[in-house]
């Protein structure tokens, strides 16, 4: 049966796909994969005979590329960043697919904002602190409006995805104090990445002035200093 693998490529780090990802990559005939978001290497090492870049190319046309070589038998590989349930607009390829009477099967990836946290050295969630997770991101050309505000009301910690290039209307909008602990991390776990920290009130200027104008998360929550901000150690270990 003609198949399409939709595969997480992972925050950056090569070392961060999935064994079944990586195992699909060695695997594959046609790789078709989202241009400088996915690192480098995993193209270079996977022998498909053919590589696209998806980078500027129109759904409809990815989609018959997709059905195209699938019927065709091979071994096909849509290789998304981080994880594809999270901005990966899958949800329109698949039903191209559908409807094309191709079946898919997505493999999950390990989101950037698990690398995120893993390079800042927290968790997201805090007994004490924040027990629950807002992932969101702000209004722009693809989206007209945003819940920023109304979100920033629960005593959760936020992650703002495709936001770098908005940090100074993001934190002009939460409504948590200005002191709020917050973070943009570039590039999480890819060898350039970088770690900026700071409040709610200073976060925009720290990271214009650290030249992070892409590709980043901004954070923001206690859990970026949970010795500060009521942490209560967790009942697993009384």
């Amino acid at each position: 049966m003609a198949r399409v693998y939709f595969v997480g490529a992972g925050p950056g780090d090569p070392g961060l796909i999935t064994v079944r990802g990586r195992d699909l990559l060695s695997r594959a005939d046609v790789l078709v994969y989202t241009g400088s978001l996915v690192n480098p290497r995993l193209v270079e090492d996977c022998p498909a005979h053919l590589k696209v870049d998806s980078h500027g190319m129109r759904l409809e046309d990815i989609g018959q590329l997709l059905v195209r070589h699938a019927r065709a038998g091979s071994t096909v590989v849509r290789l998304h960043s981080g994880d594809p349930s999270l901005y990966g607009a899958i949800v329109e390829q698949m039903q191209l697919l559908s409807e094309a009477g191709v079946d898919f099967e997505v493999i999950p990836g390990v989101s950037s904002l698990f690398a995120a946290a893993a390079a800042l050295k927290t968790q997201l969630t805090l007994g004490g602190v924040a027990e629950s997770l807002i992932v969101t991101r702000p209004a722009g050309s693809t989206l007209e409006h945003d819940e920023i505000a109304e979100l920033s009301e629960h005593r959760a910690t936020m992650v703002f995805f495709l936001g770098t290039a908005h940090l100074e209307e993001i934190t002009s909008r939460v409504r948590c104090p200005p002191d709020t602990p917050a973070a943009v991390v570039y590039h999480a776990s890819w060898e350039d990445q970088r770690i900026v920290r700071g409040t709610v009130a200073d976060i925009a200027e720290k990271a214009r002035e650290a030249g992070i104008e892409r590709t980043a998360l901004l954070i923001i929550g206690g859990v970026l200093e949970p010795a500060s901000s009521g942490h209560r150690r967790s009942h697993l270990y009384s």
